[in-house]
């Protein structure tokens, strides 16, 4: 028996568990810093005219000093991790993953040359009438133990066909 199945009811005692496919706890992580050319590029291939990602004088006006990465560069990051972790099949156990709602909140500006560290977070499991699991999840990336910006998802994970 999937261990997925014993949230919605107890195995009985003959049946063995098999790995999760997910676990509230469990974390991905990711550590990553853009240049200032990296922050310039995503911006005009992302179609973001926005000055502050791309000319300094605009940033100072605005009082950042520097061009800062673009909102959506820093979260197409977040989801690209989310996205790799809980559909990952790395540990023999092929997953599904359906994203069903993320929302991201910006806290402070990300700048070039800055180590910027992102984590996802699982900390709920309910079962999906679906098949598989529904996990809620924390996600943040952060500068020096900062946020900048936060986010959480809801998800469904599932074995194939499952």
């Amino acid at each position: 028996m999937n261990r997925l199945a014993t949230l919605a009811a107890p195995a009985a005692a003959e049946e063995v568990e098999s790995p999760a496919l997910i676990a509230v706890g469990e974390e991905a992580h990711e550590r990553l810093r853009y240049t200032r050319t990296e922050i310039e590029d995503f911006a005009r291939l992302s179609g973001d005219a926005n000055p502050l990602h791309r000319d300094r004088k605009a940033a100072e006006r605005a009082h950042f000093g520097e061009i800062i990465a673009s909102g959506q560069q820093t979260v197409s990051r977040l989801l690209g991790l989310l996205a790799s972790r809980f559909s990952r099949s790395d540990d023999g156990l092929a997953r599904e993953l359906l994203v069903l709602n993320v929302n991201f909140a910006f806290k402070a500006p990300v700048f070039a040359e800055q180590d910027l560290h992102l984590v996802w977070r699982v900390t709920q499991l309910e079962p999906s009438h679906r098949g598989g699991v529904i996990a809620h999840v924390d996600g943040r990336a952060g500068v020096a133990g900062k946020p900048c910006v936060i986010g959480r998802a809801t998800l469904r994970v599932r074995a194939p066909g499952g």
